[in-house]
């Protein structure tokens, strides 16, 4: 018989999970506040955030151009057209997501759900409560709030009014030296913003490993007005002509600064506060994530959980998969979310990308590995682009030359990282990839030449094989 299901939160990894059940013949609803499917990965996330990076890359790019004798006059921003461009790509995915709907005849309720019990929901503004066979949670996250900051001044931004583009600010300080913050202060830096970046730990994306990083902290160094670390925000005063903010380093010395915005960037969290949910037997753990089984269960059999709600990663397309494995158990399948190796690409300039283990967590777990490094200053190809700034590396297991982990920074990691989560997840050895013929020149060479210096014998660059003891 075909199961009723509904799904509460139409993002990457509700609609996925809505539609992959469709295609398994389930009757299903979808439940989500918009318009259309998207969640805040389209409508306020990934999506616009990206159409502005790329229109950041094209005026550093123009900059950047008088270096080969190719000089551009000073780039003329219209603010209303930036706008409608990023609106119209977030219009145009949104609509598609709509018609994909129907096409797959999935019910869709524009609404918020909250729980009745473990099968029944109730649907604002849908009179009455409808009942289902399983119900998968899929609500994402929202950012998180600073006591010190939250102040009621539209100064004061997060990711989603940041991405409104209300107005140049001569002077923005970011508060986080995430991904998210860093992408945003990247867009406002290009179009002409004095940036500066406060963080409380000692550097920049602490998941990342450091030789990673280096290369982005050395290009914000010369773009961003300034990089302050072990710092944080004491108090904000909107005094109308900007924001003071009080700036408190390690050793306790304070400080005030004055900017026209304040961007807080330090994380998000799960929505997990569901109307009804108590009246059901789902665990919500310390930091507010819906519990899960492997399979994407919660303690209520009926209700799975995907996605930003259901723990870290916070990352579209890892809810996408976890759709997938939530809708298989509902069929009755013996399934589990174990990937080998989940992606992270932070989409700056250079972007930095890395799939499977880290040299960091590896040393955090005192596991013996073996790091090959292959720079992009030996690179044909980033030569030619005038971006030499990178590195890839391959963390390797010494014993079975198995490839663990791949970490990319340069221009582009972001599309060459698939290759590192293909080999992770297959097993591959370091000889596969150094086998593996590579288009020349071409920047997807180095994660060939990465492992050809595995083995001491990489054709552009010289690194003798050290010899086990």
């Amino acid at each position: 018989m075909s199961k009723n299901i509904a799904v509460i939160g139409a993002g990457p990894g509700g609609y996925a999970a809505a539609f992959y059940a469709a295609d398994l013949g389930m009757q299903v609803t979808l439940i989500d506040p918009e318009v259309n499917p998207g969640g805040v990965c389209l409508y306020r996330g990934c999506i616009p955030s990206k159409a502005l990076l790329h229109i950041a890359k094209v005026i550093d790019e123009a900059r950047h151009a008088s270096a080969w004798g190719l000089t551009f006059g000073e780039p003329k921003i219209d603010l209303d057209r930036m706008r409608g461009f990023k609106h119209s790509v977030v219009q145009k995915m949104a609509g598609g997501n709509g018609q994909l709907v129907k096409a797959r005849k999935i019910t869709y309720i524009q609404g918020m759900a909250s729980f009745v019990d473990a099968t029944t929901l109730q649907v604002e503004p849908i009179a009455g409560p409808l009942k289902f066979d399983s119900i998968i949670i899929a609500t994402g996250s929202h950012p998180t709030k600073v006591p010190n900051i939250s102040i009621d001044s539209p100064k004061v931004l997060d990711s989603t009014s940041a991405l409104d583009l209300p107005d140049i600010p001569k002077r923005l300080l970011v508060v986080g030296g995430g991904y998210i913050g860093l992408e945003l202060g990247s867009v406002y830096a290009a179009l002409g913003s004095n940036v500066s970046v406060v963080e409380m730990t000692d550097g920049l994306l602490q998941g990342a490993d450091r030789d990673l990083v280096r290369f982005l902290h050395q290009r914000l160094e010369k773009k961003f007005e300034a990089l302050m670390f072990e710092t944080k925000v004491v108090g904000v005063k909107d005094d109308k002509t900007g924001l003071k903010v009080t700036l408190e380093g390690k050793d306790g010395t304070k400080r005030e600064e004055s900017y026209d915005r304040v961007l807080v960037s330090v994380g998000r969290r799960p929505n997990s506060k569901i109307g009804g949910l108590d009246k059901t037997k789902v665990q919500i753990d310390e930091r507010g994530f819906i519990k899960t089984a492997p399979n994407r269960q919660t303690d209520e059999p009926t209700i799975f959980a995907i996605g930003d709600v259901a723990g870290e990663p916070m990352l579209a397309h890892k809810a996408s998969h976890e759709a997938r494995v939530a809708v298989e158990a509902i069929e009755g399948q013996k399934v589990a979310f174990e990937p080998a190796a989940i992606p992270a690409v932070v989409f700056t300039d250079p972007e930095i990308a890395w799939a499977g283990l880290t040299e960091t967590d590896a040393q955090k777990q005192g596991r013996t590995v073996e790091i090959a490094r292959f720079p992009w200053a030996a690179s044909g190809r980033a030569i030619t682009l005038d971006r030499t700034d990178g590195v890839t590396k391959l963390v390797i297991d010494p014993a079975t030359e198995r490839v663990l982990g791949v970490g990319i920074c340069g221009p582009g990691a972001g599309e060459l990282i698939s290759e590192g989560v293909l080999a992770v997840e297959m097993a591959a050895l370091a000889t596969d990839l150094k086998l593996s013929i590579h288009p020349h020149p071409t920047t997807s060479e180095t994660v060939m030449e990465a492992a050809e210096v595995f083995f001491g014998q990489a054709t552009h660059v010289y690194r003798p094989k050290k010899k086990q003891d």
